[in-house]
């Protein structure tokens, strides 16, 4: 059944989508790889043969998970066997919870630690390490099917680190719980040591799709592998992504070959490319184009195609002009180009550079809204159980966000069961109908979401205290928070604790944005104001690529822009020796016509 009207899709779109077999498709910026991949799980959904049977859809966030399924889900399609989230989820779900007792460090029960578990723990391990120093900053770690390795280039502290990571992970098996890369570790071994599992799994998945494949580590690749192996053929795989935006090899990703992930999984693919662009402007695709390492084949085919893009570079401007600067080409867009101020991003290479711009920003233009990361009170957590129910707690009941909403209440009522709660007299309807009832005064933000918990578990008849892993994260969660809040206002964002600035996390876009350039993945906006473009920040000093990171940092950050880009180069800030940062070197050596812009 095709489920896709003429208009839909392109021949390139229409041609990856009807392939019977897999497919390895490589995705210039603004081709529409989230439509290719949303009109795909359509049209396969149709074709299950068995109830039994369900699609998997990996990708790198949950935003865009959500984003994929909702999608879906306005095109009239039963979404019910699709299963789509993160590589995590999926092993959370697919893997450890119905087969850890196989395992001996989880045969006994688990939780996982968040984010904001293990850098506490981290951080109080370091505190004896003083020559060398080592910081929480130094003990970033990624797994491989054969071990851990360490992503500090440092040599010196390799030592302290190692000892401070076994002291971590024997932590964590005391208090029986496992981080975000043990879960991908602990998911290999199992998958990898019981054949059956994979066997199992491979019955149920007769097509899995991956999202970004670049920014794929080694270990997902081969858990994935075993799947697709155990399918013999049988089970297909839909591979989307760009090379050219891997842009998170510090983490242990990248970007796989068609050949080597043939060779890993026993999958035979097609390969196929989208090469039109729906974004940008000519202008802006010919000069992210300076940046292809891979020789990619890119044409414009946006509405703004033609649009007479002002795109300018300014390696002047000192650190102490920079609000200035920023405040003047805001204004400049808005008042005189006419853009949007919800289409404005501004970007920097690490949140550091970003909160106090951010407060500054907002105290010199009060007539405009703001998004960034000195604006919400609490951090993205979509795998913490009550960030997952502070989304229902956090908006308003509306004919538009229902089937959005429905779809959070069925996840959590997943979670509870997880955990450990009879959830037999329970539904997603009657979840949401006891949320809606709940009518709160209160201002504070935190304390509203204490007593909006509270409320909702008394109303199922839960005690939500007997169950350790809920408990834990219910801790986690105002624990960091109430740290966060307290870091923000002491840097002088006064109304972070307040109820509105809560409700903002999970509000559409509405102001103008502040990101990270890791952060930006996947976004797109009219006009891109990036800053701190400075050789040891793009790329980072510790980055073992160089130019060639600093290149797909550069691409990432103009082909988010369809219609201005602005790139600034400071003169004044100085590093940890006291000398200048310069300019990042791949920029100032391209060569580009940019326009002159006149404050």
């Amino acid at each position: 059944m095709t489920v896709w009207a003429n208009h839909d899709l392109n021949e390139p779109q229409e041609d990856a989508i009807r392939e019977a077999g897999s497919v390895f498709l490589v995705a210039c910026p603004g081709s529409g790889k989230t439509r290719t991949l949303t009109f795909k799980i359509a049209e396969e959904l149709s074709k299950l043969e068995t109830p039994r049977q369900c699609l998997v859809a990996i990708t790198y966030t949950h935003r865009a998970a959500d984003e994929i399924k909702e999608r879906i889900e306005r095109l009239g399609v039963d979404a019910s066997r699709l299963w789509i989230g993160t590589i995590h989820s999926f092993c959370l779900e697919w893997i450890l919870r119905p087969y850890g007792i196989y395992h001996e460090e989880l045969k006994h029960g688990f939780s996982v630690a968040s984010t904001n578990d293990s850098e506490k723990l981290l951080t109080e391990l370091c505190v004896p390490y003083r020559s060398p120093k080592v910081t929480y900053w130094d003990c970033g770690f990624y797994f491989t099917k054969d071990g851990y390795t360490l992503t500090c280039r440092d040599a010196r502290k390799h030592d302290a680190i190692n000892e401070i990571l076994q002291e971590y992970f024997r932590v964590l098996s005391k208090d029986r719980k496992i981080d975000f890369e043990l879960m991908l570790f602990y998911a290999y071994e199992l998958i990898s040591k019981n054949p059956s599992i994979a066997k199992l799994l491979s019955g149920i998945f007769p097509l899995i799709l991956i999202d970004e494949y670049q920014d794929t580590k080694q270990i997902q690749y081969s858990i994935v592998s075993e799947i697709l192996a155990a399918g013999a053929g049988q089970t297909r795989a839909f591979v989307v992504g760009d090379p050219n935006q891997a842009i998170f090899q510090s983490l242990g990703g990248f970007a796989i070959t068609p050949k080597e992930f043939a060779a890993l999984s026993g999958v035979s693919f097609k390969e196929a490319e989208l090469t039109h662009n729906y974004r940008s402007s000519e202008r802006i695709i010919s000069y992210f184009g300076r940046y292809d390492l891979y020789g990619s084949s890119i044409e414009a085919a946006s509405k703004h195609k033609t649009y007479p893009s002002i795109v300018t570079y300014d390696a002047t401007t000192s650190k102490n002009g920079l609000e200035d600067k920023l405040v003047a080409l805001i204004r400049y867009n808005i008042e005189t180009l006419g853009i949007e101020p919800s289409e404005i991003c501004v970007l920097a290479p690490q949140w550091v550079h970003l909160a106090g711009m951010t407060r500054r920003l907002v105290s010199r233009m009060p007539e405009y809204e703001f998004d960034g990361p000195g604006m919400v009170p609490f951090a993205r957590d979509p795998d913490n159980f009550w960030y997952q129910l502070a989304r229902i707690a956090l908006t308003n009941a509306s004919p538009g966000l229902y089937v959005r909403r429905l779809r959070w209440a069925k996840e959590i009522l997943v979670e509870l069961e997880a955990a450990g709660v009879s959830t037999s007299k329970m539904t997603p309807t009657r979840l949401l109908r006891e949320a809606n009832s709940i009518a709160l005064a209160e201002t504070d933000g935190l304390k509203y979401v204490e007593l909006y918990f509270k409320a909702l578990f008394s109303a199922l008849g839960v005690d939500f205290t007997a169950f350790p892993a809920l408990q834990d994260q219910y801790v986690s969660f105002f624990e960091s928070s109430s740290a966060r809040i307290a870091r923000l206002r002491k840097e002088g964002t006064q109304f972070i604790g307040e109820i509105d600035a809560f409700r903002r996390v999970f509000r559409e876009r509405s102001g103008i944005t502040l990101s990270t350039i890791h952060g930006i993945k996947g976004d797109e906006y009219d006009t891109v104001i990036a800053y701190a473009l400075l050789e040891g920040m793009v790329p980072h000093f510790a980055d073992a690529d160089g130019s060639n990171s600093a290149k797909r940092l550069l691409y990432v950050v103009a082909s988010r822009a369809r219609k201005n880009l602005h790139l600034i180069a400071e003169r004044g800030r100085l590093n940890g020796l006291g000398a200048e940062y310069v300019p990042t070197e791949v920029l100032r050596k391209c060569r580009f016509d940019y326009d002159t812009f006149a404050e």
